[in-house]
């Protein structure tokens, strides 16, 4: 297990992608606070450029440390050309952020359009850039970290966005693979995690309001949880906000295993003949 402060510290090399805005801009800016030179991934050009100067600002050395490169991650060949001109700029790679994401809704019968881009981005995306840029991080023998940013819907699959519920539990299922595979494997040292946000308020969730719910948690505070859990070692990064605290978390994610132990139906937690039940085991 990798750890914290010899894979986040001065030197080191970090690659987030979705890092124009929400929890990938405040990853990155406190990885460069830290004195890292960090790569911004993105694909929104204009954002990428006011994030980089952002950035710039708490770095050492802007001009070298920070580079922006606009990438679509669902593309496998342009993660590829990502993969190798981080390596030719800064060489080895010691964090790599899979972190974009989208959310345009969906439901089972609408548009092929909305399932192709959300799983696409939110569920292949981040299996390009594992696959890109894993081997050559389990190669330099150095500790590194691959953090992938999942999802409670990933989990618990409420109803209402299913294609974005499959990608989310597909990037839990893959980072749960990731690290039963770098752990067993002799000498390395890459750990892989896996981003649980609770409710945060960022673009993809703000749905054009600009005022914070009360309920959500900013960026900043997601990423500073995240990196209290790093420093703990957890694989689980499961964030809590300001409506939801861990042990209601716990309970939900408790419920919806207990639909297959019990036989219950389905997305039981929504169901009329469970609903009542669900609530009564929140007050346990």
């Amino acid at each position: 297990m990798a750890h914290l402060q010899s894979v986040i510290a001065k030197g080191k090399v970090a690659v987030v992608t979705g890092a124009a805005s929400g929890i990938g801009l405040a990853a990155v800016r406190t990885f460069a606070a830290a004195g890292m030179r960090v790569v911004l991934v993105d694909v929104n050009r204009e954002a990428l450029a006011e994030a980089v100067k952002t950035v710039g600002a708490l770095a050492n050395n802007p001009a070298s440390d920070i580079v922006a490169i606009e990438t679509d991650v669902s593309d496998i060949e342009a993660i590829g050309a990502l993969e190798r001109a981080v390596a030719d700029r800064f060489g080895a790679v010691h964090l790599m952020m899979n972190n974009a994401g989208v959310q345009p809704g969906s439901s089972l019968f609408g548009p092929q359009a909305n399932w192709d881009v959300v799983l696409n981005v939110n569920l292949m995306g981040i299996i390009h850039g594992t696959r890109a840029f894993g081997p050559g991080m389990m190669a330099h023998g150095e500790p590194a970290m691959i953090i992938n940013t999942g999802s409670k819907q990933g989990i618990t699959t409420p109803p209402g966005d299913p294609a974005y519920n499959v990608a989310k539990a597909g990037v839990k299922a893959f980072t749960e693979a990731l690290q039963h595979e770098l752990r067993n494997t002799p000498e390395c040292q890459v750990s892989a995690h896996l981003l649980i946000p609770g409710y945060v308020h960022t673009a993809l969730t703000a749905r054009g309001r600009t005022e914070k719910p009360a309920a959500a948690w900013t960026p900043e505070q997601t990423v500073e949880f995240m990196m209290e859990s790093l420093e703990r070692g957890d694989f689980y990064i499961l964030c809590p906000d300001n409506d939801v605290d861990r042990a209601t978390d716990e309970k939900r994610i408790a419920w919806a295993a207990g639909d297959i132990i019990e036989n219950r139906p389905p997305l039981s937690r929504w169901h009329p003949d469970y609903k009542a039940k669900f609530e009564d085991s929140l007050n346990k």
